[in-house]
């Protein structure tokens, strides 16, 4: 009888813990690439190639995330951020992306760099239903939650920035005779819709020259000559960072003087304007949404404060006038607050979810007016933009944020 009684006892000892136990552990949910100690985030950025100016943040997410380990990690977990080399090739995003997944085993692939990359990845990463967020490109395809729901932009698209540059062209140059110089890829073409779009009904009268080059192109100085010989008043340069510096430095090696546009992808004052020289770049145009660490306006800013304080002690070293160490910072920053938004509920699902939950989200080096806003319809993070103009050695500021909303067809 007192076995018995005993044996009930244990049984229902063993029931009461198992319950409680079972409610303890409800409150957590784990995908793959995450547990109690640890969250795995996968990345891949061209470190070499014709893109390699980029790699600088990958480098500077590596070090925002061994900040956030050092200071206690996201909730109690350290971040385990692994990073590949792609070199800006398709194939080679492809083979990465399988290793972080199959291999790795990472909760999400974080700000993968580059429209062809992201474009070869992103069926594949849909299909196995793993987060491809904050993709570091501005195709407007990534806002297309409906056909793509596990695929989230960061930045400001590519075509929403060619609109914010045709509105300016038509009220300031309605005559203008433009040049277009774009990379021959889905990066180039989207800045040639976008700006085609802008202009409208005046397209086809302004627009007097398309010119495409191949990013395996060692120089684009041939096309530069070419570009010239049409006689354009205007250049818009729609190149990563390495071309735009050429396109800068040859045109001045012509003596020639267009007014000339550059993405905001290839704005970098160290990365492109010093390259280029500084005498070349005075009084070209581009567009802005982050702020300018060359920029002595934001010296006494608390965010910028924040940022100078993290390259001091984790890039010490760092050249702080290459606009990648903000962009990097600002995208890391972003990921960091979605992960923290999901709690102990790390499955995939909970993070596309808290991703397109932000409200009014200001990273550190966002410019003022800025805010990262998003939602189930609306994987367009940032949509807003301030013209800016070279003098000196610096970006200067210009013109109202202005917004650009545009959705994947």
């Amino acid at each position: 009888m007192f076995a018995t009684l005993r044996t009930a006892a244990f049984s229902a000892a063993v029931t009461a813990f198992a319950l409680s136990s079972g409610t303890a552990l409800a409150q957590k949910k784990y995908d793959t690439g995450a547990t109690d100690t640890e969250i795995k985030v996968g990345n891949i950025i061209p470190y070499s190639g014709p893109a390699s100016a980029y790699g600088l943040i990958g480098k500077t997410e590596e070090a925002y995330f061994k900040m956030i380990n050092e200071k206690g990690g996201i909730n109690g977990r350290k971040v385990n951020f692994i990073s590949y080399d792609d070199a800006y090739s398709p194939p080679k995003a492809v083979e990465q992306v399988r290793k972080l997944v199959e291999s790795d085993e990472v909760l999400v692939v974080f700000n993968p760099l580059g429209t062809p990359s992201n474009t070869a990845i992103q069926k594949y990463l849909n299909a196995k239903k793993i987060p491809q967020l904050f993709v570091a490109t501005g195709a407007t395809k990534w806002n297309d939650p409906k056909g793509f729901p596990w695929t989230m932009g960061w930045q400001p698209s590519y075509q929403s920035e060619a609109h914010i540059y045709a509105k300016y062209l038509l009220k300031e140059k309605p005559n203008a005779k433009i040049a277009i110089l774009y990379q021959n890829d889905d990066f180039g073409k989207d800045y040639l819709k976008g700006t085609k779009d802008g202009l409208g009904a005046k397209a086809s009268s302004m627009i007097v020259m398309e010119e495409s080059y191949e990013i395996s192109e060692p120089t684009i100085d041939s096309h530069i000559v070419k570009i010239k010989a049409a006689n354009p008043d205007v250049l818009l340069i729609y190149a990563t960072p390495k071309f735009g510096a050429q396109t800068i430095k040859k045109t001045a090696e012509l003596g020639w003087k267009p007014l000339q546009i550059m993405t905001n992808v290839s704005a970098s004052v160290g990365a492109v304007m010093h390259p280029a020289g500084f005498e070349n770049a005075q009084g070209v145009l581009s567009a802005a949404y982050a702020k300018d660490a060359a920029d002595a306006q934001w010296k006494d800013d608390a965010g910028m404060k924040r940022w100078s304080e993290f390259i001091d002690k984790y890039m010490p070293g760092a050249d702080r006038t290459d606009s990648a160490l903000v962009y990097g910072y600002g995208a890391a920053q972003t990921l960091a607050k979605v992960l923290e938004m999901c709690g102990d509920d790390l499955s995939r699902a909970n993070v596309m979810k808290q991703a397109a939950s932000l409200k009014d989200f200001t990273p550190d080096t966002l410019l003022p007016g800025v805010k990262i806003n998003t939602g189930a319809t609306d994987f367009a993070p940032i949509s807003q933009l301030q013209m800016q103009r070279f003098k000196g050695e610096k970006w200067e500021l210009f013109g109202e944020i202005i917004s650009g909303d545009v959705a994947a067809d």
